[in-house]
């Protein structure tokens, strides 16, 4: 029997934020699971009945300035992990219920929520939080206990997690608690990954980040990704974003192991170099169009290798992921002067803010104000699109004209948080200084984007830069 839903499509990339307000505003049909469409496109499943034309409106106006958003009807929609998961925690307390009546002891509430409420699924194997069976019968009821469990959730394979080990790899501490094979296949985004869950970490939680990244137009760029993985992000540059080249670093040889793998599963090893090792110690220069620093809580130690990378003649883009605190005692943190040269112009010692002008050309002046290469979150109007070097999912909409400083008008993007744009701001000064150190001549640096990925606890946001960098003598 055929069943439907109706659901909202926007752009990928704009997909997080599009669920995070209908989910809020309790209009996400939690029943079903986000699509993707054959267009790179999202459906979100809605409950029609709670939605009106002003939700709508505030969607593409102040949610995610810039977006589409179209209502479309999806067929037999996929059921929700969530909405599964309900089910088949069901089914399991009543097998290990009755397992554990078997071996003459009293089912307890206690033992119930000694049950995992989540866990993850990678093809047969189900993989289990730290904090579930902590109990002391279950330790009993070995190895019997967790053929049931396999059985309740359909799956021939079962581990635990516990706490990433400081290791400088974030080996994950993992056991099997069913099986003899650790390494797991998974599909992501239509991406084929393979990895050993004892060795390597899988972040199902970067998914929109994967998207964002799988939407770029790459097409004849040379990419390089410092912290490769597995190739969470190598392969998305690579299958979707239609990158020429991609040299993949990584020092974790399980990681390296399993990139080998997913390269060739995917047939794209003739496309990519893999550099063993740490990427501090990289012998490459002047050959990148873009760098991505998905390395978190922050990647900062790899910057001067970034700007080694990039092409001296016309620059490129970075990609800056980071752990972002919000907390106001740490706004004032990132703007610390001893590890930043803010230029001649004490004005801009002040704020940190730089206006570029509306006129055409990015090639500064002759002046002490002029001269200094700009930063930060202006954007020109006419020069734009040609500046941001065809990320095409980047609109021109998400701006607003903000009056005119000495004459010259300009735009200025807005984020949700004052810490983001803070601690961008801090990162493109710096950015700016190191190119400028190494190459003994002006570049100028641009915010095009700050994208956030996902939150720890109220406080720590994981956000990505988006930095475009370019010598100032570029036309």
């Amino acid at each position: 029997m055929q069943t439907e839903a109706i659901a909202i499509v926007t752009q990928a990339q704009f997909a997080q934020k599009y669920r995070q307000y209908l989910e809020k505003n309790g209009i996400l049909n939690m029943a079903y699971s986000l699509q993707k469409q054959p267009d790179g496109s999202v459906a979100l499943p809605v409950i029609f009945n709670k939605l009106c034309q002003l939700h709508l409106l505030n969607l593409c106006d102040t949610v995610a300035p810039g977006s589409t958003c179209t209502i479309t009807e999806m067929k037999n929609p996929i059921s929700s992990k969530k909405s599964l998961a309900i089910s088949s925690h069901q089914r399991l307390q009543e097998k290990l219920c009755a397992l554990v009546k078997r071996s003459g002891v009293l089912w307890t509430d206690q033992l119930s929520n000694d049950l995992p409420q989540v866990w993850k699924r990678h093809g047969d194997m189900i993989v289990l939080n730290d904090n579930a069976f902590q109990a002391e019968i279950w330790k009993s009821l070995e190895p019997e206990v967790w053929q049931v469990v396999a059985d309740a959730l359909g799956v021939k394979r079962i581990a635990k997690t516990g706490r990433i080990s400081a290791d400088g790899f974030r080996t994950p501490k993992v056991t099997l608690l069913l099986g003899d094979d650790a390494w797991v296949h998974h599909i992501d985004n239509g991406i084929r990954y393979t990895f050993d869950v004892t060795k390597c970490m899988f972040s199902s939680g970067n998914i929109t980040e994967k998207l964002r990244v799988s939407s770029f137009d790459c097409r004849g760029e040379v990419v390089v990704d410092l912290y490769a993985g597995i190739g969470y992000f190598t392969l998305p540059f690579l299958m979707h974003a239609g990158a020429a080249f991609v040299h993949a670093c990584e020092w974790n040889p399980h990681a390296v192991a399993a990139l080998v793998k997913n390269l060739e599963v995917n047939k794209v090893s003739d496309c990519c170099k893999i550099h063993k090792g740490d990427n501090r110690q990289l012998h490459l220069h002047n050959l990148a169009d873009r760098v991505n620093l998905g390395l978190i809580p922050s990647s900062e130690e790899g910057w001067p290798v970034a700007c080694q990378l990039l092409k001296e003649d016309r620059g490129g883009i970075f990609h800056i992921h980071h752990n972002v605190s919000l907390y106001p005692e740490n706004r004032n943190a990132l703007f610390n002067r001893k590890n930043i040269d803010a230029g001649p112009c004490e004005e801009q010692q002040q704020s940190l803010t730089v206006m570029l002008p509306a006129s055409g050309t990015e090639r500064a002046g002759s002046s002490s104000e002029t001269t200094t290469p700009v930063f930060t979150h202006a954007f020109k109007r006419g020069a734009t699109e040609e500046s941001i070097l065809s990320l095409r999912w980047k609109g021109l909409d998400n701006r607003s004209k903000i009056g005119t400083i000495g004459g010259t008008g300009c735009v200025k993007r807005t984020f949700t948080h004052p810490e983001w744009q803070t601690w961008a701001e801090s990162v493109a000064l710096r950015i700016r200084n190191l190119l400028e150190t190494l190459h003994k001549r002006p570049w100028w640096t641009n915010i095009l984007h700050i994208e956030h990925v996902k939150s720890y606890a109220p406080h720590i946001d994981h956000v990505v830069l988006d930095l475009e960098c370019r010598p100032c003598d570029e036309n």
